[in-house]
Protein backbone atom coordinates (compact mmCIF):
# COMPACT_ATOMS: atom_id res chain seq x y z
CA UNK A 1 0.00 0.00 0.00
CA UNK A 2 1.04 3.33 -1.30
CA UNK A 3 1.93 6.00 1.92
CA UNK A 4 -0.09 9.04 2.04
CA UNK A 5 1.59 12.25 2.96
CA UNK A 6 0.39 13.93 6.33
CA UNK A 7 -1.64 16.79 6.49
CA UNK A 8 -0.40 19.99 4.23
CA UNK A 9 1.29 22.30 6.54
CA UNK A 10 -0.98 25.13 7.54
CA UNK A 11 -2.14 27.07 4.82
CA UNK A 12 -1.12 25.37 2.20
CA UNK A 13 -3.46 24.35 -0.88
CA UNK A 14 -4.94 20.04 -1.25
CA UNK A 15 -3.53 18.16 -3.85
CA UNK A 16 -6.33 17.55 -6.50
CA UNK A 17 -7.29 13.86 -7.39
CA UNK A 18 -4.38 13.21 -9.95
CA UNK A 19 -2.05 15.17 -8.40
CA UNK A 20 -2.37 12.84 -4.95
CA UNK A 21 -2.82 9.59 -7.42
CA UNK A 22 0.76 10.60 -8.80
CA UNK A 23 2.14 11.36 -5.20
CA UNK A 24 1.03 8.02 -3.94
CA UNK A 25 3.40 6.17 -7.04
CA UNK A 26 6.46 7.76 -6.20
CA UNK A 27 5.92 7.28 -2.38
CA UNK A 28 5.38 3.66 -3.24
CA UNK A 29 8.42 3.49 -4.65
CA UNK A 30 10.13 5.38 -2.10
CA UNK A 31 8.51 2.55 0.47
CA UNK A 32 10.19 -0.18 -1.21
CA UNK A 33 13.54 1.06 -1.11
CA UNK A 34 13.52 1.89 2.75
CA UNK A 35 12.14 -1.91 3.32
CA UNK A 36 15.93 -2.54 3.88
CA UNK A 37 16.00 0.23 6.29
CA UNK A 38 16.07 4.55 6.34
CA UNK A 39 17.35 6.32 3.78
CA UNK A 40 19.59 9.44 3.89
CA UNK A 41 17.81 12.56 3.23
CA UNK A 42 20.09 12.85 0.41
CA UNK A 43 19.13 9.80 -1.20
CA UNK A 44 15.48 10.61 -0.36
CA UNK A 45 15.43 14.19 -1.93
CA UNK A 46 16.90 12.92 -5.02
CA UNK A 47 14.17 10.41 -5.48
CA UNK A 48 11.50 13.17 -4.25
CA UNK A 49 12.69 15.46 -7.09
CA UNK A 50 14.40 13.18 -9.93
CA UNK A 51 13.19 9.49 -9.55
CA UNK A 52 12.08 8.50 -13.22
CA UNK A 53 8.88 9.22 -14.35
CA UNK A 54 7.83 10.25 -10.85
CA UNK A 55 10.14 12.91 -9.33
CA UNK A 56 8.96 16.72 -9.57
CA UNK A 57 11.47 17.47 -11.90
CA UNK A 58 11.04 14.70 -13.82
CA UNK A 59 7.65 14.19 -14.29
CA UNK A 60 5.16 16.19 -16.29
CA UNK A 61 3.92 19.01 -13.60
CA UNK A 62 3.96 22.55 -14.61
CA UNK A 63 6.71 23.84 -12.28
CA UNK A 64 8.15 27.17 -13.47
CA UNK A 65 5.45 30.98 -13.98
CA UNK A 66 2.02 32.05 -12.45
CA UNK A 67 0.88 28.43 -13.28
CA UNK A 68 3.77 26.83 -11.53
CA UNK A 69 5.33 26.77 -7.89
CA UNK A 70 7.67 29.41 -8.65
CA UNK A 71 9.00 32.05 -10.77
CA UNK A 72 12.79 32.46 -12.07
CA UNK A 73 14.40 34.66 -13.32
CA UNK A 74 14.08 34.18 -17.00
CA UNK A 75 10.53 33.80 -16.61
CA UNK A 76 9.92 37.28 -15.86
CA UNK A 77 11.12 38.41 -19.12
CA UNK A 78 13.88 38.70 -21.49
CA UNK A 79 15.69 41.48 -19.48
CA UNK A 80 17.63 38.70 -17.41
CA UNK A 81 18.19 36.67 -20.70
CA UNK A 82 19.65 39.89 -22.26
CA UNK A 83 21.94 40.82 -19.51
CA UNK A 84 23.11 37.38 -19.40
CA UNK A 85 24.15 37.21 -23.61
CA UNK A 86 25.91 40.92 -22.89
CA UNK A 87 28.61 38.84 -20.30
CA UNK A 88 28.23 35.65 -22.66
CA UNK A 89 29.02 37.48 -26.13
CA UNK A 90 32.78 39.21 -24.06
CA UNK A 91 33.64 35.37 -23.69
CA UNK A 92 32.80 34.24 -27.16
CA UNK A 93 34.53 37.31 -28.65
CA UNK A 94 37.57 36.65 -26.85
CA UNK A 95 37.13 33.22 -27.65
CA UNK A 96 36.56 33.88 -31.23
CA UNK A 97 34.73 30.56 -31.37
CA UNK A 98 33.01 28.69 -28.61
CA UNK A 99 29.86 26.98 -27.35
CA UNK A 100 27.19 27.51 -24.13
CA UNK A 101 26.43 24.89 -22.21
CA UNK A 102 23.24 25.54 -20.11
CA UNK A 103 22.70 22.82 -17.45
CA UNK A 104 18.88 22.50 -16.19
CA UNK A 105 17.13 25.35 -18.67
CA UNK A 106 14.15 25.06 -16.68
CA UNK A 107 11.07 25.82 -18.97
CA UNK A 108 13.43 26.89 -22.05
CA UNK A 109 13.45 30.86 -21.59
CA UNK A 110 16.93 31.52 -21.01
CA UNK A 111 18.01 29.80 -24.11
CA UNK A 112 15.49 31.28 -26.13
CA UNK A 113 16.00 34.64 -25.03
CA UNK A 114 19.67 34.40 -24.66
CA UNK A 115 19.89 32.94 -28.31
CA UNK A 116 17.55 36.31 -29.34
CA UNK A 117 19.83 38.66 -27.83
CA UNK A 118 23.10 36.77 -29.31
CA UNK A 119 21.92 36.60 -32.68
CA UNK A 120 21.11 40.52 -32.49
CA UNK A 121 24.54 41.15 -31.12
CA UNK A 122 25.86 38.64 -33.93
CA UNK A 123 27.66 37.04 -31.37
CA UNK A 124 26.03 33.42 -31.66
CA UNK A 125 27.82 30.32 -30.31
CA UNK A 126 28.51 27.52 -32.47
CA UNK A 127 26.10 25.01 -30.27
CA UNK A 128 23.95 25.92 -27.44
CA UNK A 129 23.62 22.64 -26.15
CA UNK A 130 20.94 21.60 -23.23
CA UNK A 131 22.00 19.28 -20.55
CA UNK A 132 18.28 17.99 -19.46
CA UNK A 133 17.25 14.72 -17.96
CA UNK A 134 13.26 15.94 -18.03
CA UNK A 135 11.85 14.40 -21.28
CA UNK A 136 9.08 16.99 -20.37
CA UNK A 137 11.10 19.27 -19.57
CA UNK A 138 13.24 18.90 -22.77
CA UNK A 139 9.64 19.40 -24.94
CA UNK A 140 9.42 22.40 -23.31
CA UNK A 141 12.51 23.75 -23.98
CA UNK A 142 12.21 22.81 -27.42
CA UNK A 143 8.61 24.70 -27.72
CA UNK A 144 10.38 27.57 -26.25
CA UNK A 145 12.70 28.38 -28.46
CA UNK A 146 11.02 27.26 -31.66
CA UNK A 147 8.73 29.99 -30.60
CA UNK A 148 11.19 32.57 -29.60
CA UNK A 149 14.00 31.86 -32.10
CA UNK A 150 12.89 28.94 -34.68
CA UNK A 151 16.00 29.63 -37.13
CA UNK A 152 18.07 28.83 -34.48
CA UNK A 153 16.14 25.46 -33.60
CA UNK A 154 18.80 23.65 -35.72
CA UNK A 155 21.90 24.95 -33.05
CA UNK A 156 20.57 23.52 -30.28
CA UNK A 157 21.47 19.78 -29.14
CA UNK A 158 19.71 18.12 -26.16
CA UNK A 159 22.46 16.05 -23.87
CA UNK A 160 21.52 13.43 -20.98
CA UNK A 161 25.26 14.61 -19.42
CA UNK A 162 28.13 16.69 -20.23
CA UNK A 163 29.38 15.82 -23.69
CA UNK A 164 32.78 13.50 -24.02
CA UNK A 165 34.68 16.15 -25.72
CA UNK A 166 35.79 19.30 -23.66
CA UNK A 167 33.97 22.60 -23.98
CA UNK A 168 35.56 25.78 -25.30
CA UNK A 169 32.74 28.64 -24.00
CA UNK A 170 30.31 28.96 -21.12
CA UNK A 171 29.04 26.30 -18.91
CA UNK A 172 25.84 28.31 -17.25
CA UNK A 173 23.66 27.49 -14.97
CA UNK A 174 20.53 29.57 -13.29
CA UNK A 175 18.96 27.59 -10.36
CA UNK A 176 20.52 24.72 -10.56
CA UNK A 177 22.81 24.15 -7.44
CA UNK A 178 20.47 24.63 -5.20
CA UNK A 179 18.04 21.84 -6.43
CA UNK A 180 20.95 19.03 -5.94
CA UNK A 181 20.29 16.60 -3.30
CA UNK A 182 21.72 17.90 0.01
CA UNK A 183 22.97 15.99 3.18
CA UNK A 184 21.10 17.10 6.57
CA UNK A 185 23.28 17.02 9.81
CA UNK A 186 22.36 18.03 13.30
CA UNK A 187 25.23 19.00 16.02
CA UNK A 188 24.14 16.62 19.26
CA UNK A 189 25.83 16.38 22.44
CA UNK A 190 26.02 13.26 21.35
CA UNK A 191 28.13 14.10 18.45
CA UNK A 192 27.27 14.99 14.85
CA UNK A 193 24.47 13.30 13.25
CA UNK A 194 23.04 12.70 9.69
CA UNK A 195 19.03 12.76 9.31
CA UNK A 196 17.57 10.18 7.26
CA UNK A 197 14.08 9.34 6.39
CA UNK A 198 12.36 6.48 7.92
CA UNK A 199 8.85 4.80 7.93
CA UNK A 200 7.36 5.01 11.17
CA UNK A 201 3.44 3.59 11.56
CA UNK A 202 2.70 3.92 7.70
CA UNK A 203 4.76 7.39 7.58
CA UNK A 204 7.73 8.86 6.62
CA UNK A 205 10.12 10.27 9.77
CA UNK A 206 12.75 11.74 10.61
CA UNK A 207 15.50 9.59 12.24
CA UNK A 208 19.23 10.72 13.12
CA UNK A 209 22.44 8.73 12.46
CA UNK A 210 25.91 8.78 13.46
CA UNK A 211 27.18 11.14 10.36
CA UNK A 212 29.64 9.74 7.76
CA UNK A 213 33.29 10.41 8.15
CA UNK A 214 32.87 13.08 5.01
CA UNK A 215 30.01 14.98 6.51
CA UNK A 216 31.27 14.67 10.00
CA UNK A 217 34.54 16.17 9.21
CA UNK A 218 32.71 19.08 6.94
CA UNK A 219 30.89 19.92 10.23
CA UNK A 220 33.66 19.82 12.74
CA UNK A 221 35.37 22.43 10.71
CA UNK A 222 32.63 24.49 10.85
CA UNK A 223 32.79 24.73 14.20
CA UNK A 224 28.88 25.15 15.12
CA UNK A 225 27.42 25.40 18.34
CA UNK A 226 25.49 22.58 19.97
CA UNK A 227 22.04 22.09 18.87
CA UNK A 228 22.58 23.58 15.03
CA UNK A 229 20.97 22.05 11.66
CA UNK A 230 21.70 22.41 8.28
CA UNK A 231 23.60 21.52 5.04
CA UNK A 232 26.10 20.61 2.96
CA UNK A 233 25.92 20.20 -0.89
CA UNK A 234 28.47 17.07 -1.77
CA UNK A 235 26.56 16.86 -5.21
CA UNK A 236 27.09 20.76 -5.59
CA UNK A 237 30.38 20.38 -5.48
CA UNK A 238 30.84 17.10 -7.31
CA UNK A 239 28.97 18.76 -10.14
CA UNK A 240 31.40 21.76 -10.27
CA UNK A 241 34.46 19.22 -10.38
CA UNK A 242 32.69 17.48 -13.47
CA UNK A 243 32.70 20.87 -15.11
CA UNK A 244 36.08 21.85 -14.80
CA UNK A 245 37.54 18.57 -16.38
CA UNK A 246 35.26 19.16 -18.80
CA UNK A 247 35.97 22.98 -19.72
CA UNK A 248 38.82 23.15 -21.78
CA UNK A 249 38.97 27.54 -21.85
CA UNK A 250 36.13 29.85 -20.86
CA UNK A 251 33.97 30.30 -17.52
CA UNK A 252 31.44 28.56 -15.63
CA UNK A 253 29.06 30.87 -15.23
CA UNK A 254 26.50 30.09 -12.08
CA UNK A 255 23.42 31.83 -10.87
CA UNK A 256 21.70 30.85 -7.61
CA UNK A 257 20.70 31.99 -3.89
CA UNK A 258 22.91 31.62 -1.45
CA UNK A 259 25.48 32.60 0.82
CA UNK A 260 29.18 33.25 1.89
CA UNK A 261 30.17 30.15 4.38
CA UNK A 262 30.51 33.01 7.56
CA UNK A 263 27.28 33.88 6.41
CA UNK A 264 25.56 30.54 5.52
CA UNK A 265 26.41 29.06 9.08
CA UNK A 266 25.79 31.91 10.92
CA UNK A 267 24.46 31.45 14.48
CA UNK A 268 21.28 32.95 13.78
CA UNK A 269 21.20 30.69 10.75
CA UNK A 270 20.76 27.44 13.07
CA UNK A 271 17.61 25.84 11.26
CA UNK A 272 19.34 25.46 7.92
CA UNK A 273 18.04 26.79 4.98
CA UNK A 274 16.00 24.21 3.58
CA UNK A 275 12.91 24.94 2.04
CA UNK A 276 9.42 23.33 -0.20
CA UNK A 277 7.90 25.39 -3.26
CA UNK A 278 4.13 24.55 -3.70
CA UNK A 279 2.06 26.80 -5.85
CA UNK A 280 3.85 29.47 -5.16
CA UNK A 281 3.89 29.08 -1.06
CA UNK A 282 6.81 28.66 0.50
CA UNK A 283 7.41 26.12 3.77
CA UNK A 284 9.80 24.04 5.28
CA UNK A 285 8.14 19.97 5.33
CA UNK A 286 9.89 18.13 2.89
CA UNK A 287 8.06 14.81 3.79
CA UNK A 288 4.63 15.56 2.60
CA UNK A 289 3.39 16.44 -1.16
CA UNK A 290 5.80 13.90 -1.97
CA UNK A 291 6.90 14.79 -6.10
CA UNK A 292 4.89 17.42 -6.20
CA UNK A 293 6.86 20.23 -4.70
CA UNK A 294 10.53 21.87 -5.45
CA UNK A 295 12.80 21.28 -2.40
CA UNK A 296 15.72 23.09 -2.10
CA UNK A 297 18.60 24.75 -0.06
CA UNK A 298 20.88 27.87 0.00
CA UNK A 299 24.29 27.30 -1.71
CA UNK A 300 27.29 27.55 0.43
CA UNK A 301 29.34 29.50 -2.28
CA UNK A 302 32.85 29.37 -0.44
CA UNK A 303 32.08 25.42 -0.75
CA UNK A 304 31.23 25.70 -4.45
CA UNK A 305 34.74 28.09 -4.56
CA UNK A 306 36.92 25.51 -2.54
CA UNK A 307 35.60 22.96 -5.25
CA UNK A 308 36.41 25.10 -8.14
CA UNK A 309 40.02 26.00 -7.05
CA UNK A 310 41.05 22.26 -5.71
CA UNK A 311 39.70 21.30 -9.62
CA UNK A 312 41.91 23.62 -11.17
CA UNK A 313 39.55 26.27 -11.83
CA UNK A 314 40.16 30.23 -11.13
CA UNK A 315 37.32 32.01 -9.03
CA UNK A 316 36.90 34.93 -11.68
CA UNK A 317 34.25 36.81 -10.13
CA UNK A 318 31.51 37.35 -7.42
CA UNK A 319 28.98 39.73 -6.70
CA UNK A 320 24.90 39.93 -6.00
CA UNK A 321 22.60 39.10 -8.81
CA UNK A 322 21.73 43.37 -8.40
CA UNK A 323 25.29 44.62 -9.67
CA UNK A 324 25.76 41.41 -12.19
CA UNK A 325 23.17 42.82 -13.94
CA UNK A 326 23.77 46.66 -13.35
CA UNK A 327 27.44 46.00 -14.79
CA UNK A 328 25.80 43.74 -17.94
CA UNK A 329 24.12 46.47 -19.68
CA UNK A 330 21.17 46.63 -17.43
CA UNK A 331 21.01 50.39 -17.78
CA UNK A 332 21.37 50.39 -21.95
CA UNK A 333 18.38 47.88 -22.25
CA UNK A 334 16.03 50.19 -20.11
CA UNK A 335 17.14 53.30 -21.90
CA UNK A 336 16.34 51.75 -25.00
CA UNK A 337 12.31 51.02 -23.72
CA UNK A 338 10.27 53.94 -24.49
CA UNK A 339 7.79 55.15 -21.91
CA UNK A 340 5.65 55.64 -24.43
CA UNK A 341 5.04 52.36 -25.35
CA UNK A 342 3.59 52.34 -21.52
CA UNK A 343 2.23 48.16 -21.47
CA UNK A 344 6.31 47.14 -22.42
CA UNK A 345 7.65 49.87 -20.42
CA UNK A 346 5.73 49.26 -17.30
CA UNK A 347 6.69 45.28 -18.10
CA UNK A 348 10.38 46.11 -17.72
CA UNK A 349 10.58 48.32 -14.84
CA UNK A 350 8.64 45.42 -13.55
CA UNK A 351 11.10 42.99 -14.52
CA UNK A 352 14.00 45.38 -13.14
CA UNK A 353 12.26 45.89 -9.39
CA UNK A 354 12.12 42.24 -8.98
CA UNK A 355 15.41 41.41 -10.21
CA UNK A 356 17.37 44.06 -8.24
CA UNK A 357 15.77 45.14 -6.01
CA UNK A 358 17.41 43.94 -2.02
CA UNK A 359 13.70 43.03 -0.77
CA UNK A 360 13.58 40.77 -4.16
CA UNK A 361 16.01 38.97 -6.02
CA UNK A 362 18.60 41.26 -5.81
CA UNK A 363 20.60 40.56 -2.98
CA UNK A 364 19.84 36.82 -2.40
CA UNK A 365 20.83 35.84 -5.47
CA UNK A 366 24.09 35.91 -6.43
CA UNK A 367 26.78 35.23 -9.46
CA UNK A 368 29.78 33.45 -9.56
CA UNK A 369 32.16 33.16 -12.45
CA UNK A 370 34.56 30.61 -12.37
CA UNK A 371 37.09 30.39 -15.33
CA UNK A 372 39.64 28.68 -16.78
CA UNK A 373 42.53 29.70 -19.63
CA UNK A 374 40.38 33.01 -19.54
CA UNK A 375 42.29 36.30 -17.80
CA UNK A 376 40.52 39.18 -18.52
CA UNK A 377 38.16 40.90 -16.15
CA UNK A 378 34.58 39.88 -17.22
CA UNK A 379 31.99 43.12 -17.67
CA UNK A 380 29.14 41.34 -15.11
CA UNK A 381 31.61 42.17 -11.85
CA UNK A 382 33.23 45.64 -12.75
CA UNK A 383 31.21 46.96 -10.86
CA UNK A 384 31.05 45.21 -7.58
CA UNK A 385 32.96 42.09 -6.86
CA UNK A 386 32.95 40.24 -3.77
CA UNK A 387 35.52 37.53 -4.15
CA UNK A 388 37.22 39.11 -0.64
CA UNK A 389 34.17 37.87 1.11
CA UNK A 390 34.16 34.46 0.25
Amino acid sequence: MALKPDDPPTGLPEPGADESEHSDRLVALMQSEMAAGPISFSRFMELALYAPGLGYYSAGKTKFGESGDFITAPELGNVFARCVAHQCAQVLEELDRGDILEAGAGSGALAADLLAELDRRRQLPGHYYILELSADLRQRQRDRIEQVVPHLLERVQWLDDFPDQEIQGIILANELLDAMPVSLFHVTDHGIMERYVALEENSFAWKELPASPQIRQRVEALELDKDYCSEINLGAEAWIQTAARKLNRGIVLLFDYGFPQHEYYHPQRKTGTLMCHYRHRAHTDPLTFVGLQDITAHVDFTAMAQAAVDSGLDVLGYTSQAAFLMASGLNEIVADSSPEATREHLDMTTQVKKLTLPSEMGELFKVIALGKGFDSVLFGFELQDRRGRL
